[in-house]
């Protein structure tokens, strides 16, 4: 059985190899000149490789797609994986969230316990081979085509990722390729990405974070969905995982052509009875200040002048002569601090992208096409997106071992 496996990243990989493994003859055309680019940057270059939930926690996560990994995440769980890489010489640790990375902290890691595997599974690594097409006869496929040459193939795994990152390969190529068979694909937009604010003053705070906040996501006065964990301001805006999983629901709200709002509750672990008795104890320690300087105990100094001016109260005023009513206006702005959404970064710099080939036309207990005889695929090429936290990984760990199992295998 001559398997073509194109792509390799996560899900590329780990297809060539357990193809390989199956008894294949695997050939794995990469078009960088090395593999596991993007993978090697992943969780800020630490490889948050997975989650230590349980599987059947895993499913929410991918919203609407989780359905579909129903089969391949328990063919090849998160626990799976782990076993997978230590017996590869790379343990791992579980980290706040249940993040998973390796003992190291180093992504790379991950990709030289990755190009072990292929090596000794026998996979036919060939770089720079940035493959044009699929070519199937009669309902089949019967190669693949670069540049200059066809690799002929009985099995195709198409695992070429998403549009996101587009300088470590992922340029949307396997969308066009199984768009040419047939396959329907469902529109390519960022699923984790940084949001874009209308506020300006979101440029004095660049480079704080925020750790143990709850941040709500609305529309037209609606709540939509809230997380709780760390955020991250930046010149245009906000990032960082709270961000970035709730980016999922704001791109769809401005898809429809509204603009949702962030409302980031500072002190999530005090109630509004503690908050206003913890700025009364404040006031009363610096009452003979001046309020912009009343707040250094409460606030990170990247944050006071931004409240200040959305509660609406003098910076000037002694803060003893603060009264009950604007104290009650500054808790509301603490936990509810206000921030307009009006796009997102482009989806080359998203972590993930939503969209791929429509998971109606592939069979999720083998990852074959359900319209072209011979090709399966795996990863982010499928219209699946999870939350941030090592999901989307595991995800293209999962399928990725599913393809290449199946693949290698005899009708």
């Amino acid at each position: 059985m001559r398997v073509v496996v194109i792509g390799g990243g996560p899900a590329g990989m780990m297809a060539a190899g357990q193809a390989a493994k199956e008894g294949a003859d695997v050939v794995l055309l990469e078009r960088n000149s090395r593999l596991g680019k993007k993978l090697a940057i992943t969780g800020k270059g630490r490889g948050n490789l997975t989650n230590s939930a349980d599987i059947a926690d895993f499913i929410p996560q991918f919203g609407d797609s989780g359905a579909f990994l129903y089969g391949p995440l328990h063919r090849f769980s998160n626990d799976d994986l782990r076993c997978f890489f230590h017996n590869l010489g790379v343990p791992t640790i579980v980290e706040r969230g249940g993040r998973v990375f390796p003992r190291s902290e180093k992504a790379l890691d991950l990709v030289s316990g990755l190009e072990r595997y292929l090596r000794e599974a026998g996979v036919n690594v060939i770089f720079e081979q940035r493959a044009a097409s699929i070519v199937a006869e009669n309902g089949r496929v019967s190669g693949v085509t670069v540049v200059g040459r066809t690799y002929p193939a009985q099995k195709v795994v198409l695992a070429t990722g998403g549009a996101s990152y587009p300088a470590t390969g992922s340029t949307g190529d396997g969308f066009k390729m199984a768009a040419v068979l047939g396959h329907t694909i469902v529109p390519a937009r960022p699923a984790l990405v940084p949001l874009e604010t209308e506020e300006s003053w979101v440029r004095s705070a660049t480079g704080l974070a925020l750790r143990n906040v709850n941040v709500a996501l609305t529309v037209d006065g609606r709540h939509a969905a809230a997380e709780f964990g760390e955020m991250l301001f930046t010149h245009y805006g906000v990032s960082g995982p709270v961000i970035l999983t709730l980016s999922k629901i704001a791109v769809d709200i401005l898809a429809a052509g509204k603009r949702p709002c962030l409302h980031i509750n500072l002190k999530p672990a005090l109630s509004s009875e503690q908050l206003a008795a913890r700025i009364l104890r404040d006031f009363d320690k610096y009452s003979r200040k001046q309020f912009k300087n009343g707040l250094a105990d409460l606030l990170p100094a990247k944050l006071i002048e931004p409240v200040i001016d959305n509660s609406g109260i003098d910076a000037e005023l002694a803060v003893h002569q603060i009264s009950r009513e604007q104290r009650q206006r500054l808790a509301e702005v603490i936990s509810g601090l206000t921030l307009t959404v009006k796009g997102t970064r482009p989806i080359s710099e998203a972590i993930v992208t939503a969209g791929g080939v429509s998971t109606k036309e592939i069979d999720p207990k083998t990852l074959a096409s359900k319209l072209v005889e011979g090709l399966y695929f795996a990863g982010e090429v499928i219209d699946v997106a999870g939350n941030t936290g090592g999901y989307n990984l595991q995800a293209a760990f999962s399928t990725g071992y599913l393809a290449g199992l199946c693949a290698a295998r005899q009708e």
